[in-house]
């Protein structure tokens, strides 16, 4: 009796420790002048999406929209207080003018130490998008030549022939007498598969034809995050960096990163070996090794290059004399591999679907690829003519606006910085505090895109498109740590179209789910039964 009492004490002495470890943490907001979305104990904010029963879309805007008169509010993910900006001007000057203040991504699952080091053989760790400090400043710098203009035109045939590729194998399709009915998130997945393949891994797959090729399998299967084991190895790294970093346990499967790795250093072997020269990405990390990469200006590098191209801040632009190991630029090709997978797949699966519902736009969309087509006499496609389509940049600008890949980003705050926002309201957002930016909130914000929802490329037509506040439009993020590879990813957007659109049109079919629902799941934005159309060809294709 007596140690049962004395278990139930003991029992209820940790339960209150806990519950009121719990509390102090849900009180950060209270010395704050702003207003705090009261916390879900244990869960803070975070339970819709841990347990699915909120897409990551609404439950973004439904935090953007508790508050709708703050320019920052404060939420918890689970216990961790954070700071979500809902105003462009704040945006753009926190990620831009006090860009010093706000240099990094949060550490998270990356692995990545407050130094900006990373266990040698995590290759995400060691990409752009996860480093951190001086070592991202240097390795944005030694990249930034890789993305300008003139090096798309050296990758512009690369692209083009996987585009190319893919309306030949539904041409093929088509004259077996089978209906071009397709999932089209899997179709543009297995296109952005084999232009990272040849791009960055200097290999060549055609996907569609050879659905089962090694190089989509693995990526397939890295990328699944769906699983039970997933979700909990996310949750441990997400709670309990420090101790999964000292395991030596990271996000992506070793055996998986290793196969990524070994293709790299072969086909780096195999060049040196033989003299061989190819335009893509590991030639470009070669040159990178032998410190022959330099930026240079190019004037045309912002001359026509589409209203959501960003332009490269002065941090691209520094040189340094870091030498980088062979493991560290391979982890950049890898970073090039998750981003074409998906990131840039789920850009053109939406794409193609407001295409589809929206016939009006794709009909003068289809013209005006007529008329460049009619003005080429006979030759090529270049990535100059591509750039200069006005309404193709208006349809994919207007496609990034409401379907942005990337739902949401974050900075941490590096050192304390005293937010101001001229009206009176003034606090200290301390060391090591998180922001968030609400992407995709912030691109259906009446208070910018009036009637938000609607489809509607002439919001970027160009009087209306210098109207818009820069703050309010980020699909590749915002300041000097926003995307470089904005120009390669829209590159590969508007090749799509062109040659999809020249010889086909989009219908929607029986299983074209209208309206598009997404999926309750943890990363991005995803149609919640696919996005099903048909591809029937014109008769003037």
């Amino acid at each position: 009796m007596e140690v049962s009492l004395f278990t139930a004490v003991a029992i209820g002495s940790v339960i209150l420790l806990i519950y009121h470890y719990v509390s102090k943490k849900y009180e950060y907001f209270l010395s704050k002048p702003i207003p705090c979305i009261k916390p879900t104990f244990f869960l803070g904010s975070s339970g819709p999406v841990m347990f699915q029963t909120k897409t990551l879309m609404s439950f973004v805007q439904e935090l953007y929209n508790t508050y709708p008169e703050s320019k920052v509010v404060g939420y918890y993910e689970v216990m961790k207080p954070v700071f979500m900006l809902r105003d462009a001007s704040v945006i753009k000057k926190i990620t831009t003018k006090d860009f010093d203040f706000f240099t990094d991504h949060i550490q998270s699952f990356f692995n990545a130490s407050s130094d900006g080091g990373v266990n040698e053989g995590n290759l995400f760790g060691n990409s752009l998008f996860a480093l951190r400090g001086q070592k991202w400043r240097d390795m944005r710098s030694t990249l930034s030549p890789a993305f300008t203009g003139s090096k798309m035109r050296h990758m512009f045939e690369l692209v083009a022939e996987c585009a190319q590729s893919m309306v030949d194998f539904f041409r093929s399709e088509a004259k077996a007498g089978k209906r071009l009915e397709y999932e089209m998130k899997d179709v543009f997945s297995r296109f952005g598969n084999d232009v990272i393949a040849t791009v960055a891994f200097g290999i060549k797959v055609d996907s569609l034809k050879n659905r089962e090729n090694e190089f989509y399998v693995k990526g397939k299967q890295m990328l699944n995050f769906q699983s039970f084991k997933v979700h909990m190895k996310l949750l441990l790294l997400e709670c309990m960096p420090g101790l999964m970093q000292k395991l030596g346990i990271d996000f992506f499967d070793t055996n998986m990163t290793d196969y990524f790795r070994n293709m790299v250093v072969d086909n780096m072997k195999q060049r040196e070996v033989h003299g061989i020269v190819r335009n893509d990405m590991i030639h470009l990390l070669m040159e990178v090794r032998k410190g022959a990469l330099k930026h240079l200006e190019d004037e045309a590098d912002q001359k026509d290059a589409g209203f959501a191209t960003v332009e490269e801040s002065s941090v691209g632009k520094t040189t340094h004399s870091r030498i980088w190991t062979e493991n560290e630029l391979i982890a950049q090709c890898f970073l090039f591999f998750l981003a074409g997978f998906d990131t840039v797949s789920t850009a053109m699966t939406f794409l193609t679907y407001e295409l589809t519902v929206n016939p009006d736009v794709q009909n003068r969309l289809h013209e005006e690829i007529v008329q460049t087509d009619q003005s080429l006499n006979g030759t090529s496609l270049s990535y100059e003519v591509l750039q200069k389509m006005e309404y193709m940049d208006m349809v994919v600008s207007e496609a990034l606006r409401k379907w942005p890949p990337g739902v949401l980003t974050d900075r941490i705050c590096t050192k304390d910085y005293e937010y101001d926002d001229g009206a009176g309201t003034r606090f200290v957002i301390e060391k090591n505090q998180t922001i968030t930016i609400p992407t995709i909130a912030i691109h259906h914000d009446p208070k910018y895109y009036p009637n938000p929802e609607k489809f509607d490329p002439e919001r970027f037509n160009k009087i209306n498109s210098s109207k818009i506040d820069a703050g309010a439009y980020i699909p590749f993020g915002a300041g000097p740590r926003s995307c470089i590879g904005s120009r390669l990813a829209l590159m590969e957007v508007k090749l799509v179209a062109y040659y999809l659109l020249k010889g086909f049109s989009l219908e929607p079919t029986e299983k074209t789910q209208i309206p598009l629902q997404l999926s309750k799941n943890l990363f991005g934005i995803e149609a919640e039964k696919g996005v099903w159309i048909e591809v029937k060809p014109r008769r003037d294709g």
